[in-house]
């Protein structure tokens, strides 16, 4: 309960203060996801709906009552991005099995602040709190190829991530597809990069099965096997 509230203090240090009140719970956002979010992308776009928590002012009263309060969606920028992390470290102290805190917390590190041996450090930390756990290597994987440039250390993470969500997700009702989506797009475009078009066309098999656009991945491997 308190590594949540501690992660929701970051959440609304993100948003410069500008977050749902206990009155407005029935608009919070519901996951993680925006603090990631690439610009323009889908979850992005889900986010800023969210967000759109307080709606037209209701009377004269509210109204006159919003110049004294903050109505503006905003995110951290500039660097001041750092004020979330203290917020995620004690929520990681305070429960270390929480893995959006590690995964967060080392995005901004290795992406915005230019700290990838933090955010490597960070992750390794979640790691050996979570040693099976596959969005961790998935996020680790991404250090490794996007920030310290090492495609066979990537390759070798992202491979370990796939065999352990393979051993935690086959055969459930309802598998994490998401990350499989995500595991295998990314092995698929650094075998790809890498030359080996066999690899890659196999990755991308796998990833059509639980992709939201299969048709997409489709013509990736169309333009391979020419």
């Amino acid at each position: 309960m308190f590594a949540n509230h501690f992660f929701v203090k970051a959440d609304i240090s993100f948003h410069s203060g500008f977050y749902p009140s206990i009155f407005d719970q029935a608009q919070k956002p519901q996951d993680s996801s925006h603090m990631t979010s690439e610009e323009g992308s889908k979850e992005e776009k889900e986010h800023e709906k969210e967000m759109d928590f307080l709606g037209k002012p209701r009377d004269w009263v509210e109204r006159f009552g919003r110049h004294f309060m903050l109505t503006e969606h905003t995110h951290l920028e500039g660097g001041n991005e750092r004020e979330i992390l203290p917020w995620l470290r004690i929520s990681a102290a305070l429960d270390p099995h929480r893995i959006e805190t590690y995964t967060v917390a080392a995005y901004w590190l290795r992406r915005v602040l230019g700290k990838p041996s933090e955010a490597e450090q960070f992750l390794r930390e979640g790691q050996r709190a979570n040693p099976n756990n596959y969005d961790i290597l998935f996020e680790l994987g991404r250090l490794y190829r996007e920030n310290l440039h090492n495609p066979e250390r990537a390759r070798g993470v992202w491979q370990l991530a796939l065999r352990r969500w393979h051993e935690q997700e086959d055969g459930k009702k309802d598998p994490n597809t998401l990350a499989l989506d995500k595991i295998t797009v990314n092995l698929a475009k650094l075998e790809q990069e890498e030359g080996h078009s066999a690899l890659a066309i196999r990755y991308l098999e796998d990833a059509k099965k639980v992709s939201p656009a299969p048709e997409a991945l489709q013509e990736r491997i169309d333009e391979l096997k020419k």
